[in-house]
């Protein structure tokens, strides 16, 4: 039984989290940190991090950027391995976590996603045989209407995979309206599409002459990043301290 502190506990991932891991007997969250403590849960919630005395076995954080430097700080000096999930960080944020990472096990993904990180590695497959044949590479996600960044960091994460198989010679085009000529030949094109509720949608295209394979991934609700996320926690209990990512969840 590994046993879980839902750092954003009450935010909306939280209260996912929280119902995926009720349902799940190799998991169980022993306690909650969230500002906020205005909901009903099964375990106890405290309001402020420090205030946490309850041992675990990991971490999983789903709340804000802002928090990110505290929670380092409080499982580093624990020794509490993180599955860091928190968007949006700056880049000297970056850095604390791999300084943290020296003390205990960090784990952080562009995407918590299983089916996401799947179709990663299967698209580093996909390009070492279409892309050498000829076929250009082009990305399209879709998102809700409030997403403020374009493009997504897992259509980013997507196009990386491509690169790493192609060994890093591509570079990547955001919006073509704005270049008038034709396509190049070591390109990667990204478009992204903003509307509605849509959760996330990703399509991949290998376009080659007289063909097109694409492959596709669509999150129907957020529960996909919450299921990830307790993957993440099973998998990084008890690991060594260092860096790791959803890739290392699926290929253990």
């Amino acid at each position: 039984m590994v046993r879980i502190i839902m750092h954003g506990c009450n935010g909306h991932m939280g209260q996912v989290i929280s119902g995926l891991v009720e349902q799940d007997a190799g998991a169980q969250i022993v306690a909650g940190i969230d500002v906020a403590d205005n909901r009903a849960n099964s375990y106890p919630v405290f309001t402020k991090l420090e205030d946490c005395g309850i041992e675990a076995d990991v971490m999983i954080d789903f709340s804000s950027f802002r928090a990110a430097d505290g929670v380092l700080d409080y499982c580093a000096a624990k020794k509490l391995p993180l599955v860091l999930c928190t968007t949006g960080l700056k880049e000297e944020q970056l850095e604390h976590i791999k300084e943290s990472s020296k003390k205990t096990a960090i784990l952080r993904s562009a995407n918590m996603s299983l089916g996401i990180n799947t179709l990663m590695k299967l698209l580093r497959d996909a390009a070492k045989v279409l892309a050498e044949a000829g076929f250009d590479m082009e990305i399209v996600e879709k998102h809700h209407r409030l997403k403020c960044d374009a493009p997504s960091g897992t259509a980013l994460a997507l196009a990386d995979s491509l690169n790493e198989a192609m060994d890093g010679k591509y570079h990547y085009v955001y919006d073509r309206s704005q270049v008038h000529q034709q396509r190049e030949d070591l390109e990667i094109g990204i478009s992204a599409v903003r509307g509605g509720t849509i959760v996330g949608d990703h399509d991949v295209i290998f376009a080659g002459p007289d063909e097109v394979v694409t492959f596709s991934h669509r999150a129907y609700s957020k529960t996909v990043f919450g299921k990830g996320a307790v993957e993440a926690a099973k998998y990084l209990a008890g690991k060594a301290p260092g860096l790791y990512d959803m890739q290392d969840v699926i290929n253990p």
